[in-house]
């Protein structure tokens, strides 16, 4: 067992986060919190990660621990470089040994520029920094809080194949249903404080918590049987004069006490849209570029009243620049952007709105409307922020003391109750919880409008998009036909041909000879070159013993650091030549 948490209570204010809950982890372990904003996920995160103290119960730590923590919201120095915040707080050397490396890693997470002073980054690119920073550091637990959050399609499957070959132990929050299935192999949903185990990764979560819901509701339905067939012979008559008829008596007293199973509350969504007519939004010839780079180059296109449409891309590419451009908030340089007389965008924007820290839940959504019409009928804003999990004792608490999450609902709620006909989303599924992105995915499906949504999130869009538009580093913008799953299939395809073509192409220039045979040099190398392999291949392993006795000695360090990129450098190119030469040698004895 690596660390353990038992019996842990936390309240804050009013509001009982965690009753009495206990969690394991082993090395090997890959554990995903999931749970409805608000809940306590992040809290339970900074207890196991040993920097928050629980009201009640113990965290245990095995002896010599490392842990590595990505906070959802980590702390930035703002004066360093990105390559000074990774390495915060590790020595001098470890960051000599591992700079390589982590190069490597920023650079498949977006982050090429090494010496950028951190406050000129994006929030994005912060907490891009702030994921290499954790997964770099030695450490035999990783505890990650939303490590998904602001990263594109291809840098979540690098993540995926990372986690997945890690070694120690794993706890995470994440919304990414995808990488739950393919990451995971624990699942642990938190709800109403307390603690509900799978040994299963998402797919298998939703099958076993569905039998355990069954089961909960049949012990229901069967005490309530007991309770109807008891209480109609209490009212019969009966009189406690026996031993027997006391004891019978007092069984239906405690199972009157029992509690029946809470069912869970959903977000309900009703299609909430003002009436679109037949013009909505026409671009044409759009061309958009910052500081002499392209970002949108040459598009058009008609917004048709019941699209569906996924916008992918690598970050920086130009997806929300587009987003912004549809809905008006900037001016293309060249082409024209026409705007129906009926449109009326709801655009939920990746950065949020600012809301007021000071104002009261219920304030915040009557200043928009004070009742809102739906399919299912006429309801008050009190009512429609219950359909939002937002009960009589958070409506009239200040937006201040809400979690980032259910911030994101409120924002969420406040853009459907202005009734839009047109949905821009961008990267919706940030912070959103999973029952919350289910309903919100159940609501798109009946809106009555269109919708366009950035997003990296593959299972959200293979739910949501007909269409996929990839937005290329160059600003070109390539349309493919169907969700996500189809687009990586199409993009495969195509990209498939101009491979084969290419190696068809190389055949038909190679010459081959019509015997082949190693000349006098080739044989006299091949004879030695497996000893020569040998005698570099312990070179490298003397240096790096040297390497370890030399830690404290900074310019002996430095000469072994050089040598040893020599010495490796001398071990490929060797390597590559005995490869070589073993394929030759194969072939020549099979001409034989």
């Amino acid at each position: 067992m690596l660390l353990s948490a038992e019996n842990i209570s936390k309240n804050y204010g009013m509001k009982q986060l965690l009753k009495g809950v206990s969690i394991y982890l082993n090395e090997g372990d890959k554990i995903g919190i999931i749970g409805i904003n608000g809940t306590g996920k992040s809290t339970l995160l900074r207890i196991l990660a040993g920097v928050e103290e629980p009201d009640e119960g113990k965290a245990w730590f095995s002896p010599n621990l490392q842990i590595s923590f990505l906070r959802q919201n980590p702390p930035i120095q703002d004066d360093m470089t990105v390559l000074e915040q990774v390495f915060e707080n590790l020595p001098p050397q470890f960051r000599q040994l591992n700079e390589y490396e982590a190069k490597s890693m920023l650079s498949k997470l977006g982050i090429t520029n090494f010496e950028q002073k951190m406050d000129t980054l994006s929030g994005g690119q912060k907490k891009r920094v702030a994921l290499a920073a954790a997964l770099i550091h030695p450490s035999d637990v990783l505890i990650l809080d939303e490590p998904t959050n602001h990263l594109d399609s291809d840098m979540v499957t690098w993540l995926e194949g990372y986690l997945i070959k890690f070694k120690g132990g794993i706890v995470m929050i994440t919304h990414d249903r995808y990488f739950l299935n393919r990451v995971v192999n624990h699942i642990t949903e938190l709800d109403k404080g307390n603690l509900y185990n799978y040994e299963a990764n998402y797919s298998k979560y939703l099958e076993l918590k569905a039998q355990r819901e069954d089961m909960a509701q049949a012990t229901e339905r069967k005490r309530q049987a007991i309770l109807k067939k008891e209480y109609a012979w209490i009212m019969r008559g009966a009189r406690a004069r026996s031993t027997k008829a006391k004891g019978r008596i007092e069984k239906y007293e405690n199972l009157k006490e029992l509690s029946a199973p809470e069912i869970d509350e959903k977000v309900q969504l009703s299609s909430l849209s003002s009436r679109l007519g037949r013009k909505t939004i026409e671009l044409q010839n759009i061309n958009k570029s910052f500081d002499g780079k392209t970002v949108i180059k040459d598009f058009s296109y008609n917004i048709i009243r019941n699209d569906r449409i996924g916008i992918v891309g690598q970050n920086g590419a130009g997806k929300s620049t587009l987003l912004n451009i549809i809905c008006g908030r900037l001016k293309p340089d060249t082409g024209t952007v026409d705007i129906g007389g009926t449109v009326k965008i709801g655009y939920f924007s990746q950065e949020g709105k600012e809301l007021d820290p000071n104002q009261k839940v219920i304030d915040f959504i009557r200043d928009i409307s004070n009742e809102i019409k739906t399919q299912e009928g006429t309801f008050s804003a009190s009512q429609m922020l219950e359909k939002f999990l937002f009960y009589s004792d958070l409506q009239y608490a200040k937006i201040g003391a809400l979690s980032g999450g259910e911030k994101r609902r409120l924002y969420l709620l406040s853009i459907l109750m202005d009734a839009p006909n047109i949905l821009l989303l961008d990267e919706p599924t940030n912070d959103l919880d999973i029952e919350t992105l289910t309903i919100l995915e159940d609501y798109l499906e009946s809106f009555g409008g269109a919708v366009i949504a950035v997003s990296h999130d593959r299972y959200f869009l293979d739910k949501l998009a007909e269409f996929v538009f990839e937005v290329k580093k160059d600003g070109t913008v390539i349309r493919y036909i169907g969700n996500y799953s189809d687009y990586e299939e199409n993009r495969t395809i195509e990209e498939k041909p101009a491979t084969t073509k290419a190696v068809e192409e190389k055949k038909e220039v190679i010459v081959k000879p019509k015997k082949l045979k190693f000349s006098y040099n080739e044989q006299r190398e091949f004879e030695t070159i497996a000893d020569d392999v040998a005698k570099l291949e312990a070179a490298v392993e003397k240096n790096a013993e040297d390497m370890t006795k030399a830690v404290s000695d900074y310019t002996k360090l430095n000469e072994l650091m050089a040598q040893k990129d020599e010495l490796e450098e001398k071990l490929n190119e060797k390597m590559e030549r005995w490869v070589y030469l073993e394929e030759l040698s194969e072939k020549i004895e099979a001409q034989k």
